[in-house]
């Protein structure tokens, strides 16, 4: 990870000799972070019915929340090689380029989180800069993600009937929408959790999304897996026959480093999501 960490750097000072930095190429201090939306979804009790004939939820639609959460990683290297370590102590914020900055809580070992459920100071502002900003003892870092993207709507999430219906171990195939001349795709992550009639979300039958800080690193560096035209969840996101599931399309910009005390290869991402509804036969 640590040399891919340094093909990066000098791959981005190739491709921007004036923007490179050769402080932020040999900085010790590495910073990773998130801002993630997904919108409020409201689910018919027709997504619990198949030809297994199964009950809805009482009450009528089920209600899952809007939610928006904010993850940093601050870390430092000791030599190219070495694992960066968590740096405990800081005062992490996310300020955008409209509204208060939010205070991040730290989770130890160098982490710092936020959920914004039902927490109306951290807000997904499409079209935004966002900064994250560590200050340790009288030292300040900062990095940015700009102009936030907005939802991008995937047509396979959103049939007529408002739920997608599939056979159990099923393939199911999400066709991103074309671009304009001269426009970058977005990242796209997307997960898939089993749903229970009263809204509890299981553990994730799939994702593609990073599972530790570093490798968002990785993914910033070569973002080509993650941005393909078309999707194709295996059959194993749907293992279960006569099951609802959640499946979450979130489009994600990435962005980088502003102090020149941050390593160049700092990853930082904000997005927000498109949410389907699919259900097993």
């Amino acid at each position: 990870m640590h040399r891919l960490l340094l093909l990066f750097s000098a791959a981005a000072c190739c491709l921007l000799p004036l923007a490179c930095d050769l402080q932020q190429l040999t900085a010790d201090t590495v910073m990773v972070g998130t801002l993630l939306s997904t919108p409020e979804v409201s689910i018919s009790p027709t997504a619990f019915l198949g030809l297994d004939g199964g009950a809805p939820p009482d009450g009528g639609d089920l209600t899952i929340p809007a939610q928006t959460a904010a993850f940093a990683f601050i870390g430092t290297r000791e030599g190219e090689d070495s694992k960066p370590q968590g740096l405990t102590g800081a005062t992490v914020t996310l300020a955008p380029t409209t509204g208060e900055p939010v205070t991040l809580t730290p989770d130890g070992s160098g982490a710092y989180s936020r959920s914004g459920n039902g927490d109306n100071s951290l807000k997904y502002q499409s079209g935004a800069t966002y900064r994250f900003i560590a200050e340790r003892n009288g030292t300040r870092y900062e990095g940015q993600v700009e102009n936030a993207p907005p939802q991008e709507k995937l047509t396979a999430l959103h049939p007529p009937e408002g739920v997608v219906r599939l056979s159990a171990g099923q393939t199911l195939t999400l066709d991103r929408s074309a671009l304009s001349s001269g426009q970058d795709r977005t990242i796209g992550f997307v997960t898939v959790v089993p749903l229970s009639q009263n809204g509890d979300r299981g553990k994730p039958t799939y994702t593609n999304v990073p599972t530790a800080p570093l490798d968002l690193v990785e993914l910033v560096a070569f973002p080509s897996d993650w941005k393909q035209a078309r999707i194709t969840l295996p059959a194993e996101a749907f293992p279960a026959p006569q099951q609802t599931y959640l499946v979450t399309f979130q489009s994600v910009r990435s962005g980088g480093p502003e102090s020149s005390n941050l390593f160049l290869g700092s990853a930082l991402l904000a997005g927000t999501a498109d949410v389907g509804v699919v259900r097993t036969r």
